[in-house]
């Protein structure tokens, strides 16, 4: 039986690789191989997180609070409620850390006040067209004898 070319690549295969101790009282002795416990890779990335919140908690609170405004507000666009007045509210939220939702406000905020105008219009309109023509007729002078 042959023995496979690549047996001694593999760690622990090698007789004097089989009693590590010594390696690892060297790796202990020096403080400075040490690892701490919270610089362990699957600690490192909650550290970033949680520092990252630390820094940033306003503005997190505040993108989580406008997010879930406006999911409100589209919850309410297809079930009874204030719709858009949940999500302009969220907008508005949201306005007060990001630019981009700021810009979206106002136009969102000019595109109400031009449906406003439109409105008031067709109202106003609709009014005069109810009312009909004024009665411009002159009255005769015979009219008040019959």
């Amino acid at each position: 039986m042959t023995e496979h070319p690549h047996r001694h690549d593999v760690w622990g295969d090698d007789p004097e690789e089989v009693d590590a101790s010594a390696v690892v009282e060297e790796l202990l002795a020096d403080p400075g191989t040490a690892r701490r416990w919270h610089d362990h890779p699957s600690i490192v990335w909650t550290k970033a997180v949680g520092r990252f919140i630390g820094r940033n908690g306003k503005r997190v609170g505040i993108t989580i609070a406008g997010f879930a405004v406006i999911l409100a507000g589209v919850a309410l666009l297809v079930l009874p409620g204030p719709g858009w007045l949940l999500i302009f509210a969220g907008l508005a939220i949201l306005s007060t850390e990001y630019v981009w939702a700021r810009r979206l406000l106002a136009k969102a905020k000019t595109k109400a006040e031009q449906a406003k105008d439109v409105v008031l219009r067709k109202k106003a309109a609709k009014a005069e067209k109810k009312a009909g023509p004024e009665d411009t007729s002159v009255p005769l002078p015979n009219d008040d004898l019959a």
